[in-house]
């Protein structure tokens, strides 16, 4: 289990998460993301994209997945 993560401004909330999460569970059963949850995946996107970096350039807490 990871450590708990300070929340980043450009966390998702619980209801913008509740809207996204349906269309997140619809990927195959064997897909790369499942290694990583969910959230912390779409966290770490909106973090890439709300401060225009690269994924290897990630703050610590978030998954890199490259």
């Amino acid at each position: 289990m990871t450590p708990a993560r300070e929340p980043y401004p450009s966390d998702v909330s619980d209801e913008e998460w509740s809207l996204v999460v349906p269309y997140l569970i619809l990927m195959r059963e064997n897909a790369e993301q499942w290694h990583h949850a969910l959230r912390a995946l779409f966290n770490g996107l909106r973090y890439v994209i709300r401060y225009g970096m690269r994924f290897t350039a990630m703050a610590g807490g978030l998954p890199a997945i490259l």
